[in-house]
């Protein structure tokens, strides 16, 4: 029994001993369809810390990221893929879509990621952890293949792009 409790014990001064773990943004790309949804694809690092938190199910990064998608857009946002590294979602109606007669117009909310950080504050283990919610990347894509590109901002502002 004294060896478990040993073992325990340098277990618990290892973690509090450890340095704090990173979470990174990668790159976030928002592809609008025709109909103003859009699939985001948010590729992301984790720290030795956080894989161990998702390997017990103590944090879900999708369900994270989901959550602060949903804020920062006010709109309704679905999973559709997880993985360690990366989540992909489906937002209905993420952009405004106006039919004019120069075109079709896609309007798309701002985003501010820094509400993330609000969300992971709310967890036990957010002492442990260090936060980067800016992707290194993030492309708007819209259904004509135009493109808008940021790096490294956690708040992206509102775009609109006309297809001819």
């Amino acid at each position: 029994m004294k060896p478990v409790i040993l073992a325990a014990c340098l277990l618990v001064m290892m973690l509090i001993a450890a340095p704090a773990g990173a979470f990174s943004a990668d790159t976030l790309e928002i592809s609008l369809k025709e109909d103003g949804s859009a699939d985001i694809t948010f590729e992301y690092t984790l720290s030795w810390l956080e894989r161990i938190g998702v390997f017990f199910r103590i944090a879900e990064p999708d369900q994270e990221l989901k959550s602060a998608l949903e804020s920062a857009t006010g709109v309704p946002v679905t999973v559709t893929a997880a993985e360690s590294d990366r989540a992909v979602f489906s937002a209905l109606k993420f952009a405004k879509v106006v039919h004019g007669d120069d075109g079709v117009t896609y309007s798309t909310p701002g985003i501010d990621l820094t509400g993330a950080q609000k969300i992971l504050d709310s967890y036990w283990f957010a002492p442990l952890v260090r936060a980067d919610f800016s992707p290194d990347l993030t492309v708007v894509r819209f259904p004509d293949g135009y493109e808008e590109r940021f790096t490294d901002q956690s708040t992206i502002p509102a775009l609109s792009h006309t297809v001819l």
